[in-house]
């Protein structure tokens, strides 16, 4: 599969979105993860197809949901500090272009530590990875 430009820009503007306080390595690991999802080997995948495909698909990446505010920067209503974005464009070709292994071990969700209590998914799910304010998890039932 191709990744398109498009692909890049909306894969860093989601690392942005979901990990910009996290530094490199969060990012990289939750962009592991979206990756982890595009090549999940399916054909045509549920989780969308690409990277737009999937950090678009409604309600799997909360920064995209009209109601989150993150979404206005997103969408380029508000401007994302060059340098932040400049940093998540990294991370993310970092991963696209396969240079960065996944420290995730396969994980294809993951949740923020600073949710007030665990999403009811991740009962029979295996934890992968706990790094920042974040927790992998793999084989989501």
């Amino acid at each position: 599969m191709a990744v398109t430009d498009k692909d890049r820009d909306i894969l860093a503007r989601t690392l942005w979105g979901e990990a910009r306080g996290e530094g490199v390595a969060g990012q990289i690991a939750v962009a592991c993860t979206i990756r982890n999802r595009v090549n999940d080997g399916k054909g045509k995948s549920w989780w969308g197809e690409g990277y737009a495909g999937v950090c678009q698909k409604p309600y799997q990446f909360s920064c995209w949901n009209k109601s989150d505010p993150n979404f206005a920067s997103l969408s380029g209503v508000k401007p994302i500090p060059f340098r932040e974005l400049a940093q998540c464009r990294i991370a993310a070709d970092q991963v696209i272009d396969g240079k960065v292994p996944d420290p995730t071990g396969g994980a294809t969700h993951y949740y923020a530590t600073t949710m007030p209590k665990a999403p009811t998914w991740v009962k029979g799910a295996k934890e992968t990875l706990r790094l920042g304010h974040h927790v992998f998890f793999k084989d989501v039932p």
